[in-house]
């Protein structure tokens, strides 16, 4: 019997009226884009927004709420982008699509900053008896997104960056879940020595937090190497891309090296207006538990397969809806 907890991978898009009101204070150029030194009035905006977006979660009828992540103008390289001892670069596209940040060029040790905790703190003030989920940037993607222009080696800027992160989870509220979005596992596969050195990483954010840990992959399918290892990692759950494709080779992971006792399912489309119906995702639901052999899952967490910030506001507003409906069309599941 599986418990199905409907959530969301953050990184939201900005209500339209706050997308206005910081085009307005903020402007249009690199420099422009958040430092963690914005002015009040932009602060003032980013609170109502992010209000705003819990409101929603909750209205919709989410099993966990997640902050947002609207200040996030470099997306998932967000939390080096505004570190102090971290120098923004030029403009690089963000994985295979349309959208760009900045190119985060370490120049010093990371310590700690507080910037995501900060947010977090914000956010749990509106999330009410619906309990808080972290999102953060796995280790792998977010070394994979900078520049490392301190350390010199891979596996000690690797390292590092997952020390990182985990201070950084140390200052966070409390929160019942820690999503680590981590899509460069799939996009940019590690070589054998990094392979190895990823569940080490992992482990160090996940050893700070005695939340659930899902360590959320997408846009494809993972290897099967780097499933091998990504296994090694002490986290709940591992999330699938159950959307972009090669399906195969992600129930044949799963399959062969096992899995988790939690899962995360990424089964309606983060980039695609088109609305799933809750009947359709649960089906989805109900195909996934089909395929997979041994025991069910204790818990799987239903939600849509990237960050949604691609999205309309009010398609992204149904899509959290249908997950929840989904979610909540039987409270369990059977294989």
């Amino acid at each position: 019997m599986t418990e199905l907890v409907a959530t969301s991978p953050g990184l939201f898009p900005l209500p339209d009226w706050a997308k206005s009101d910081l085009s307005d204070l903020k402007g249009h150029q690199k420099d422009d884009l958040i430092s963690g030194d914005e002015s009040d009035e932009i602060v003032a905006v980013y609170d109502e927004a992010r209000e705003e977006v819990v409101g929603d979660q909750r209205d919709a009828g989410l099993d966990r709420v997640v902050e947002g992540q609207l200040r996030w103008d470099d997306m998932l390289a967000h939390p080096l982008a505004v570190h102090d001892n971290v120098e923004t670069g030029g403009i690089v596209r963000y994985y295979d699509n349309n959208n760009f940040y900045r190119d985060p060029q370490v120049v010093g040790d990371l310590t700690f900053s507080g910037d995501v905790a900060a947010e977090l703190e914000a956010a749990a003030e509106f999330a009410g008896e619906t309990p808080l989920q972290a999102v953060l940037p796995g280790p792998y993607s977010l070394a994979e997104l900078a520049t490392d222009d301190h350390y010199g080696d891979d596996a000690d800027f690797l390292a590092a960056v997952g020390d990182f992160l985990a201070g950084e989870v140390e200052a966070f509220p409390e929160h019942e879940t820690l999503f680590l979005l981590d899509p460069s596992l799939v996009t940019d596969a590690p070589d054998d020595d990094a392979a190895e050195r990823v569940p080490e990483a992992i482990d160090a954010v996940a050893d700070a937090t005695d939340a659930d840990v899902v360590v959320h992959t997408y846009w494809g399918a993972i290897d099967e190497k780097t499933y091998a290892h990504l296994m090694d990692a002490d986290v709940e759950a591992i999330g699938f891309d159950f959307v972009a494709g090669d399906r195969e080779t992600t129930l044949y992971n799963v399959n062969e090296y096992g899995a988790k006792d939690d899962v995360a399912l990424g089964l309606a489309d983060g980039q695609n207006t088109l609305v799933e119906d809750p009947e359709t995702i649960r089906e989805r639901v109900d195909w996934v538990n089909g395929q997979i052999q041994g025991d069910d899952f204790d818990t799987a967490y239903v939600t849509t397969n990237t960050e949604p910030f691609y999205l309309p506001v009010n398609k992204h507003q149904e899509k959290l809806r249908a997950l929840a409906t989904a979610a909540d069309l039987e409270s369990e599941v059977e294989a």
